[in-house]
């Protein structure tokens, strides 16, 4: 027969009632916790897949601040519409003041009021995201990246750069645009312009009235008379000067190559070379046509270049400063009115030009907003799917944790209860 001593029950019930009591302990942190993995030893494997999907999910989360601050940085389609409302105005302007019925009176209440566009344009062109950083600067957004120079023209002030944020694992989108790319770019394919101003040896334009014709000669067009010319695209030069014998003017036309410019005459009949003017004739070179009217002087040059090339810089600000000169200055001599006429022609075109830039811009910036909205959405679904992976591994089942609490509290009681029992019961007990 097999002996019990008092010390090996003694033992049983304390090792009974500390697994009890684990176990209760157990099963009352989980529920303190709300989480039925507290610690990886109580299942490792699932312990091991909660933390990769908790990577994921705070990778996730990091991007779907970034889409946040990619939002915040994008120019608002109000400014874009503010700043394509405030060209069309200007245009709206323009051709008011081309009336040859108005007054400079008239005209100088026109520029007034352009004036007022102009300013707005410039404000817009200075917004800033709501937290002080400016939009239109590229990485240079602590300064305002339009401001005026000493002659009161307009300069851009920041960078080339365009600001790129990581929306996705294989996604940078630009996360803003600069200053050039809206108000010094026209659209690719834009056509050619005509400008009644002088431009040096290498041939940049002139700047102040040192740039400005001395005659009364005007243009219209240049008009595309054949796109599939040999020379199309490049940049021309009408050289007005005066013949030495007779006295009356002359007209050249000169091509920008290889840095500077060149005598142009493809046809080598010497048609485009130094050949008499004829007021109201049109010139036909490199794939354009323009047609001349008014009195030259020498020296004067028309300019004739695609919008955006190096002779032609684009520069929304400038085309407005040119357009309230001309028309807070009164036009009283033949010069000064050709010089009213050639510089809202420009001007418009110009406007033209802008206009269809930033409305490409806008639709640009658009569609990149509806981008970063599906990649929100997207990131959003993923987030979810994620949590609820998170809490099928790691979270606790309340019900079936309060049944088992219940199970192990009956449980810690009842090895009290006969430990109790068991520690009072002696053979003196059952001594009579």
């Amino acid at each position: 027969m097999m002996r019990i001593s008092s010390v090996t029950m003694f033992e049983q019930s304390s090792a009974s009632i500390n697994r009890q009591q684990t176990d209760f302990l157990e099963v009352s942190q989980q529920i303190a916790s709300g989480r039925r993995v507290v610690n990886p030893s109580d299942d490792p494997q699932a312990a091991s897949r909660a933390v990769r999907v908790d990577q994921s999910r705070r990778w996730q989360s990091n991007m779907q601040r970034r889409v946040s601050a990619c939002v915040t940085r994008f120019p608002r389609p109000s400014i874009l519409n503010s700043v394509s409302d405030a060209v069309t105005s200007a245009k709206t302007l323009l051709v008011q003041a081309s009336s040859d019925t108005l007054s400079d009176a008239d005209r100088q209440s026109v520029a007034s009021e352009l004036r007022g566009v102009y300013e707005t344009m410039i404000g817009q062109a200075n917004a800033t995201d709501g937290n002080g950083r400016y939009l239109f600067g590229g990485y240079a957004e602590s300064a305002p990246p339009f401001v005026k120079n000493t002659d009161g023209n307009v300069e851009y002030k920041g960078d080339s750069n365009i600001r790129e944020q990581r929306i996705d694992a294989s996604r940078r989108m630009p996360a803003a645009e600069n200053g050039e790319t809206i108000f010094q770019s026209v659209p690719s394919g834009a056509g050619y312009v005509a400008e009644a101003v002088k431009t040096d040896a290498s041939g940049s334009p002139l700047t102040g009235p040192a740039a400005r014709n001395d005659g009364s000669v005007t243009f219209n067009g240049p008009q595309v008379v054949d796109v599939n010319n040999a020379d199309y695209g490049d940049s021309f030069r009408l050289n007005f000067a005066e013949d030495a014998a007779s006295g009356e003017p002359t007209v050249s036309v000169q091509r920008f190559e290889s840095g500077t410019w060149a005598a142009y005459d493809p046809a080598g009949d010497g048609s485009l070379t130094e050949a008499a003017y004829t007021e109201g004739e049109s010139l036909s070179f490199g794939g354009v046509e323009v047609t001349l009217s008014g009195r030259p002087e020498s020296g004067d040059q028309i300019l004739i270049s695609q919008a955006g090339s190096e002779q032609r810089e684009p520069n929304l600000f400038r085309t407005m400063e040119e357009a309230i000169r001309v028309l807070e200055t009164p036009a009283e001599t033949d010069a000064e009115k050709a010089d009213l006429r050639n510089t809202l022609n420009t001007s418009m075109r110009d406007l033209d030009n802008s206009l269809d830039n930033v409305l490409t811009v806008r639709a640009s910036a658009g569609a990149r907003l509806n981008e970063l909205d599906v990649v929100d959405s997207v990131g959003s679904n993923r987030m979810l799917n994620y949590e609820q992976t998170l809490s099928d591994l790691v979270d606790l089942d309340y019900v079936e944790a309060i049944s088992e609490y219940s199970l192990r509290q009956v449980g810690l009681q009842a090895s009290q209860q006969a430990f109790v029992d068991i520690k009072g019961s002696t053979l003196f007990d059952y001594l009579r």
